[in-house]
């Protein structure tokens, strides 16, 4: 057995370690994918905690650095950081190459795509335009067992996302989610967003009929990220592949409203896809209280 997670560390995973070390042990994972590996001494001692070998597409120097990051207790026998700086903009795409118990190659493509959700459908344009880019970087790989797992910042073709959960979270002030956005994004931007937006989603949540239509319309407006060309590719949703009628929401932890995390099998991995879940809770931690999202698990024989 071969045993992946996905998991979104939230801003480097400072102050976590122990409760994130907690939850991917429990996992049992062999390869683990990190995105916003933004500090490489929690990724440094998550590695040593759990005896694995690490991997990350860069060392951060500023929080907007939001590399990804790999964690192996297979060997590692190749790495390459891919640098689209005019296409992947937010970060590098990681590609790492391990040997498998019986000996074979497997390679895991590890992204965080690009949020930008101010930007309304332009933002679906760019994770489009990073999702096509990876697909020809992972061309040759083609006919090789491969997967592709991160935060994808997007909603898969065909589901929806819990507008009115989501929104709670975003405006409940202990969890600082406007000020943490702000800090990335900047204010000005913001400032465009809350000028026109903010009175009105704040008034969704307590209002029962507003939640209901904001939730069945989130098909129309829900993120997108072009997931609809690695379908066609013939990459396989290892999550909804094994759980066809379960919502899998990942994000935020604390209330999930949206499925954003993924593991894709390649069309010669994928047969050999046996389980695959969303971690809520493990070895007694809660999911919520080691990061924001949820991570995503997947095992192949």
């Amino acid at each position: 057995m071969t045993r992946i997670l996905s998991y979104n560390i939230q801003t480097g995973g400072m102050h976590r370690i122990d409760k994130l070390a907690t939850i991917i042990e429990a996992t049992r994972a062999d390869v683990i994918g990190l995105t916003e590996a933004t500090n490489p001494h929690v990724a440094e001692e998550l590695a040593k905690k759990l005896g694995m070998h690490l991997r990350l597409s860069g060392q951060a120097k500023h929080h907007k650095d939001w590399h990804v990051g790999l964690l192996s207790r297979l060997p590692i026998k190749d790495m390459q950081a891919h640098v689209r700086p005019d296409i992947l903009t937010k970060q590098h795409l990681l590609e790492v190459t391990i040997e498998e118990n019986n000996g074979d190659p497997l390679t895991a493509f590890v992204v965080h795509l690009t949020a930008d959700f101010y930007k309304g459908v332009e933002s679906n344009r760019i994770r489009r335009a990073e999702v096509q880019e990876i697909l020809n970087i992972m061309s040759v790989r083609r006919g090789t067992p491969h997967l592709l797992m991160g935060d994808f910042n997007a909603i898969a073709p065909g589901e929806g996302l819990k507008t009115s959960t989501l929104l709670s979270y975003v405006f409940d002030p202990e969890q600082e989610y406007l000020k943490q956005y702000t800090n990335a994004i900047g204010q000005t931007e913001l400032d465009i967003v809350t000028r026109s937006s903010i009175r009105i989603l704040k008034a969704i949540p307590g209002n029962t009929l507003l939640s209901a239509i904001t939730n069945s319309a989130s098909l129309l407006y829900a993120p997108r990220a072009g997931l609809e060309l690695l379908y066609k590719a013939g990459y396989v949703d290892c999550y909804r592949r094994v759980n066809p009628r379960t919502p899998g929401y990942t994000y935020p932890a604390s209330s999930p409203a949206g499925r954003i995390d993924f593991i894709f099998a390649s069309p010669e991995l994928a047969p050999r896809l046996e389980k695959s879940h969303v971690v809520v809770k493990a070895a007694g931690v809660p999911g919520h209280e080691a990061s924001d999202h949820l991570p995503v698990f997947a095992e192949f024989s």
